[in-house]
């Protein structure tokens, strides 16, 4: 991996605490949803592929000024292209296969990989990663598994995502390796409100 792509995973990963993590299933109400979290202070947005609308909610999305729109779920290089022709300016996996880690370095796009064991590290590492999403992060140990991975990798960087909330949010922060965390409370599940996700993006913006 370049240190241009390492640089450029972390300057997105310091742009805000938050990254939320949406499952949008109605393109209709990507850019909305977008400017409402935008305006909010949460400008790095990771649409997750688990829905058939979300190569066009990205394409929706990137249309919003100001939004740095990615692609979560990520989990082999024929999405990881579909993910990047619909306009995703980073990518996030739920783990870290050799295939896709070589694949995102081949390809030259900022790559967020799961990791939740020190071997999940060791083979990032081997292939020139060095910032890592810790997944699922409440069920993988929480914080103490957290500080003690970290440990021996001193060069590693982490975005925990997986059972966080805006409550737990500010411990999970805490420790230096970490960057950011990825947040799926900032937009609850039914119909948007808009107003409400804006808010609670302003108080997911002002976490430390």
């Amino acid at each position: 991996m370049t240190i241009g792509m390492s640089r450029a995973i972390e300057q997105i990963m310091l742009t805000a605490p938050v990254i939320p993590v949406l499952v949008v299933d109605d393109a209709a109400i990507a850019a909305p949803l977008a400017e409402a979290l935008v305006a909010g202070g949460l400008k790095v947005l990771e649409v997750t592929l688990r829905t058939p609308a979300a190569l066009d909610v990205i394409r929706a999305m990137k249309q919003v000024p100001g939004a740095i729109v990615g692609a979560g779920t990520v989990t082999n290089p024929a999405q990881l292209d579909e993910a990047l022709a619909a306009g995703s300016e980073f990518i996030v996996s739920p783990g870290l296969t050799e295939t896709l880690g070589k694949a995102a370095i081949a390809r030259g796009v900022p790559f967020l990989p799961g990791i939740a064991t020190a071997g999940d590290i060791m083979r990032g590492l081997d292939l020139g990663l060095s910032h890592f999403k810790f997944f699922p992060a409440s069920t993988s140990g929480g914080i103490p598994a957290l500080k003690a991975l970290a440990g021996p990798f001193g060069q590693a960087r982490f975005c925990p995502t997986g059972g966080i909330t805006q409550e737990t949010a500010p411990d999970w922060l805490a420790p230096d390796p970490v960057l950011c965390v990825g947040g799926s409370w900032i937009v609850p599940k039914g119909p948007p409100d808009y107003a409400a996700i804006t808010e609670a993006a302003r108080k997911a913006a002002q976490l430390a």
